[in-house]
C-alpha cells in the first residue's frame, strides 16, 4: 500500500492491529493472562523504569486490550490513548493527570445525568469541584475559569437531548485559558466527528455504547491528541515536574507527545486499577469493525423517526438536530456533517404520566439504561438517569419530566415507527 491516510472504514478494521506473530492468527487474540515473563533482570528493570515500551501485568497494559487503544487513537486522530473499565472510569482517567486538591473544572450543564452526579456530587472527595454553564453562553464558560481551573469539559452530542456543542470556540476559549479541553465523543463516534481536528486536547468514551455497538460489555477510552504542552504553566506538576513515584522522572520533558498516555497508564492505571479485561477488548475491537456501517444506518433511521414523531399531533416538541427546526440545524451541520446521531428526546402530550405509559407499552423498544446498541433502546431520564438531580439540573440537562429519550437502532424504520406509533396511541388514550 502506499503511505497515503488511510480511510474510517480500513482504519476500523485494520488500525492498531498485525496478525499474531506467534501463531499468523488474523483476528487479535485474547490475550488472557495475569503476567508477562521478562527476558532477564535488566529486561524487567528497563520496563518498570519506563526505558522501554512493554508488558509488566495486565493492571497496566495487555496486548488485546492496547490494541483496542492504539485502534480508537487511530480513528480519532489521537497520539495515544488507554483503555479502562468503564466511560465513567474514562472520566477519572482523564482528570486524574491534571486535578489535585482544591482544583475545579468547567462543564457543560447539558451532560449525561451520572456524569453529572461524578462532577457534581463524587468528585468532591477528591477535593475536586465542578462548575457547570452552559456552553452556548460563551461569556458565560470564559467567566467560569478561574486560576484553579484545570479543564474545559463537553459531549460532543449531548446526552440525553441531542443538543450539538460548539467544540471549535470552545477549543478557542480553553486555548486562551491555557487548559485542556476535553471532549466525550460517545454520542457522536468519531465516524461523526472528531473533536481533536477541531481543538479538543483530550476525547473521551464509553465504549460501552456505539465502539462495540452490541450491549455486551462495559469499557472507556480516553484519547490524547498529544498536542498539548504540559509544561507551559505550572498548572500540571503530574506531568510538568518531577513524579516522585517515579525516580523523579518528568514525563512531559521526558516522553513529549506520548507524556499524558504513559502517565495514565504508570500512575494513573496502577494505582486507580480501572483496567479493561482482554475478552471486553476483544468484543469491542469486534464492534468497531461495523462502526461506520452501523452509525450510517444509525443516522438515517434517526432522521426519519424524528421527522415523523415532529408532525405527530401527540407530540409537543422533538430534540433531534437533524430537524430543519431545530435551533442546532446549522451548527451540526459544521461539527456533525454526517448526521445528527441516534441519541434524542420527544416531549409526549399528557406529560409525565404519558411518558410512563408510553414506556409501558413499546414492544420493539428496550426499555434500558443504555445507548448506542443495534436495538433501539428507550428510557424516561427524569425518572432514570437523571432523578438524582433537581428539578432545575433535569431542565438544564435536557431532562425534563415530560420527555422520554431514545436511541435509534439498525432495525427497519417502518417497525421502529409502528412501534412508537402503537405505543403512543395506548399513552394518551
Amino acid at each position: 500500500m502506499t503511505d497515503r491516510p488511510q480511510g474510517f472504514d480500513t482504519l476500523a478494521i485494520h488500525a492498531g492491529t498485525a496478525p499474531d506473530p506467534a501463531t499468523g492468527a488474523r483476528q487479535v487474540p485474547i490475550y488472557q493472562t495475569t503476567a508477562y515473563v521478562f527476558k532477564d533482570a535488566d529486561h524487567a528493570a528497563r520496563l518498570f523504569n519506563l526505558a522501554e515500551v512493554g508488558y509488566i501485568y495486565s493492571r497496566l497494559t495487555n496486548p488485546t486490550v492496547m490494541a483496542l487503544a492504539n485502534r480508537v487513537a487511530a480513528l480519532e486522530g489521537g497520539a495515544g490513548a488507554i483503555a479502562c473499565s468503564s466511560g465513567h472510569a474514562a472520566q477519572i482517567m482523564a482528570l486524574f493527570p491534571l486535578m489535585g486538591p482544591g482544583k475545579n473544572i468547567v462543564a457543560s450543564s447539558r451532560l449525561y445525568g451520572g456524569t453529572i452526579t461524578q462532577f457534581s456530587q463524587t468528585i468532591k472527595r477528591f477535593g475536586w469541584s465542578c462548575k457547570f454553564v452552559d456552553t452556548d453562553d460563551l461569556g458565560a464558560v470564559s467567566k467560569a475559569i478561574d486560576k484553579n481551573t484545570r479543564a474545559l469539559f463537553c459531549e460532543t452530542i449531548a446526552n440525553p437531548g441531542g443538543y450539538i456543542t460548539d467544540i471549535p470556540a470552545l477549543a478557542k476559549i480553553a486555548d486562551r485559558k491555557g487548559i485542556p479541553l476535553i471532549v466525550d465523543n460517545t454520542t457522536a463516534t468519531p465516524w461523526l466527528c472528531k473533536p481533536i481536528e477541531m481543538g479538543a486536547t483530550l476525547v473521551v468514551h464509553s465504549a460501552t455504547k456505539y465502539l462495540t455497538g452490541n450491549g455486551t460489555v462495559t469499557g472507556g477510552i480516553v484519547v490524547d491528541s498529544g498536542k498539548f504542552d504540559w509544561s507551559a504553566s505550572d498548572k500540571f506538576p503530574s506531568l510538568s515536574q518531577p513524579e516522585p513515584a517515579y525516580h523523579g522522572l518528568v514525563f512531559h520533558p521526558t516522553l513529549g507527545n506520548m507524556a499524558f498516555t504513559f502517565h495514565s497508564i504508570a500512575i494513573g492505571l496502577r494505582d486507580l486499577g480501572m483496567t479493561m479485561n482482554p475478552q471486553g477488548a476483544h468484543y469491542t475491537l469486534m464492534g468497531i469493525e461495523t462502526l461506520g456501517l452501523r452509525m450510517e444506518r444509525h443516522v438515517k433511521n434517526a432522521q426519519q423517526v424524528a421527522e415523523w414523531l415532529e408532525k405527530d399531533p401527540r407530540v409537543e416538541y422533538v430534540t433531534y438536530a437533524g430537524l430543519k427546526s431545530s435551533p442546532y440545524a446549522k451548527r451540526a451541520k459544521k461539527i456533525v456533517p454526517k448526521g445528527a446521531g441516534a441519541l434524542f428526546t420527544f416531549a409526549l402530550k399528557g406529560g409525565y404520566d404519558a411518558c410512563v405509559k408510553l414506556i409501558d407499552n413499546v414492544k420493539l423498544f428496550s426499555h434500558v439504561a443504555n445507548l448506542g446498541d443495534t436495538r433501539s433502546l428507550i428510557i424516561h431520564s427524569a425518572s432514570t438517569t437523571h432523578r438524582q438531580l433537581s428539578p432545575e439540573q433535569q431542565v438544564a440537562a435536557g431532562a425534563p419530566p415530560n420527555v422520554v429519550r431514545l436511541s435509534i437502532g439498525i432495525e427497519d424504520v417502518a417497525d421502529i415507527i409502528a412501534d412508537l406509533d402503537q405505543a403512543m396511541a395506548k399513552a394518551t388514550a
